[in-house]
């Protein structure tokens, strides 16, 4: 019912930057928050950075002061805009979506996943 696309992720050198990118599309009656989570080989899938309604942000401590998390509430994007990247940064990313369909059903989707990979 709710389709999330991502995009942007790719090899980057330490230092550098890139902006990935989470389209939502489908039968979206609403928004409450979207986020971008992350899972690295071997390691469990973590909380990176959410927006809610309000654009209330909260971010994982390892990413504090190198990413922002923004949305376009009109076209339904949210953006991670990632700085400063380090190699323990690689990881899949992954979109969230929790929200509510024109159904008025509460949902919550996930994105299949942008590679980001952060070489020393």
């Amino acid at each position: 019912q709710v389709q999330l696309e991502e995009s942007g992720g790719g090899l980057v050198q330490a230092g550098g930057s890139l902006r990935l990118s989470c389209v939502a599309s489908g039968s979206i009656f609403s928004i409450n928050d979207m986020g971008w989570y992350r899972q690295a080989p071997g390691k469990q899938r973590e909380l990176v950075a959410s927006i809610s309604t309000g654009d209330s942000t909260n971010y994982a401590d390892s990413v504090k002061g190198r990413f922002t998390i923004s949305r376009d509430n009109a076209e339904n994007i949210v953006y991670l805009q990632m700085n400063t990247l380090k190699p323990e940064d690689t990881a899949v990313y992954y979109c969230r979506f929790f929200g509510e369909t024109r159904r008025r059903l509460w949902i919550n989707s996930w994105g299949q996943g942008t590679q980001v990979t952060v070489s020393s």
